[in-house]
């Protein structure tokens, strides 16, 4: 009886094979995916290379609305690290971790109930941080927000436990 562990795949197989509908139950890596927080809020993957994620979500005034009746930026602001997050997750290796640093974003127009697609890529990897740029559109290919982030890798200790 062999009572062993899966062994992990990379993130970058493991996002690729969830987009290609390849995933199989006992498939794992090394970060949690899908996310507590994508779960929540319907989150979806849709596009994974190398330092580059593309997220979805149906943005609905309904459930992510704010006191003006548009979708809260809080909300962009989440596709947009999720996006990032995603795209850097693919670069960090099995006894790394990260955590976002800054992040500022840029509302370009409001939003109302929409399918928001937010695609983030790696202006800069370096070893320790790295520059991503996100762009949010919504499904007509109108620019919605722009978001930076810098992301710091963590290794060693400072990796442990997260």
């Amino acid at each position: 009886m062999n009572d062993a562990l899966p062994r992990p795949i990379p993130v970058l197989d493991y996002l690729q094979r969830q987009i290609e509908g390849t995933l199989t139950a006992d498939t794992v890596t090394h970060m949690r995916y899908p996310t507590a927080i994508s779960k929540l809020l319907g989150l979806r993957v849709v596009d994974i290379g190398i330092a580059m994620a593309v997220l979805e979500i149906d943005a609905d005034i309904a459930l992510h609305g704010n006191q003006q009746g548009t979708i809260h930026g809080g909300l962009l602001c989440e596709l947009a690290d999720a996006a990032i997050g995603t795209a850097h997750s693919t670069v960090v290796a099995p006894e790394q971790s990260f955590t976002s640093i800054d992040l500022k974003a840029a509302f370009v127009r409001p939003v109302w109930n929409a399918r928001l697609r937010a695609h983030a890529w790696a202006e800069h990897r370096g070893r320790t941080i790295s520059h991503y740029r996100c762009e949010i559109r919504r499904d007509d290919d109108t620019l919605v927000a722009t978001v930076s982030s810098a992301v710091m890798t963590l290794s060693g200790e400072q990796a442990r436990g997260r």
